[in-house]
């Protein structure tokens, strides 16, 4: 499995690739950032975002892109930022048909370190051991998205065993209740014989 993280934001963007499976050794093929100058105009700085994400996108082609789910903090301006950088890389998955997965900081932190309540430096140091780098990936962003594409790449077994689980049960589930309604249909129309009287 290809996995290509994205830890979003409009003045530097994450992303890494990470390839492999869960339970085995993880490889990375690539680390980096995207950079947009702060003084730049907003749009300008969403088109600098796309076309650096295409460029890693064309370069390693990979299989998922799992993104960091955006939650609403004190800075508004800057989760405003953050979420439109997220809805570009959204974008540029969708539009070719690669799958993507949004996880949470929490999520990703408790799948590379053990614990959801890990600080920056603590994942730089276990993405660096998990993957074998000489040093951690500078700055934080880019160790972020390579966490994010590991954090996938060990939950992706799991959440496909759930939807193979749903899809399982949701044919037994609709069969059960066509029964049901089958019954009391049947009783409605065929109500049981009065009891006789004496």
């Amino acid at each position: 499995m290809r996995v290509l993280g994205v830890d979003p934001g409009l003045t530097r963007c994450g992303v890494g690739v990470v390839e492999g499976v869960a339970g085995r050794p993880l490889t990375m093929l690539g680390v980096g950032v995207v950079r947009t100058p702060a003084d730049a105009e907003l749009g300008l700085r969403l088109v600098a975002v796309e076309q650096g994400i295409e460029q890693w996108l064309d370069e390693y082609e990979p299989e998922y892109v799992a993104v960091e789910r955006v939650f609403s903090q004190h800075n508004v301006r800057t989760v405003m930022g953050t979420a439109q950088a997220s809805a570009v890389a959204m974008l540029c998955a969708a539009r070719r048909g690669i799958p993507v997965a949004l996880h949470t900081p929490s999520e990703v932190k408790a799948a590379v370190t053990g614990s959801g309540r890990a600080d920056k430096a603590q994942v730089g140091a276990m993405v660096t051991r998990l993957l074998r780098l000489a040093a951690p990936p500078k700055p934080a962003d880019a160790a972020d998205a390579l966490a994010l594409a590991i954090c996938h790449i060990w939950r992706a077994p799991a959440q496909n065993r759930l939807q193979q689980a749903a899809a399982r049960t949701g044919p037994a589930r609709a069969v059960a209740q066509n029964r049901l309604q089958r019954a009391a249909a049947a009783h409605a129309s065929n109500p049981a014989p009065k009891g006789r009287t004496a």
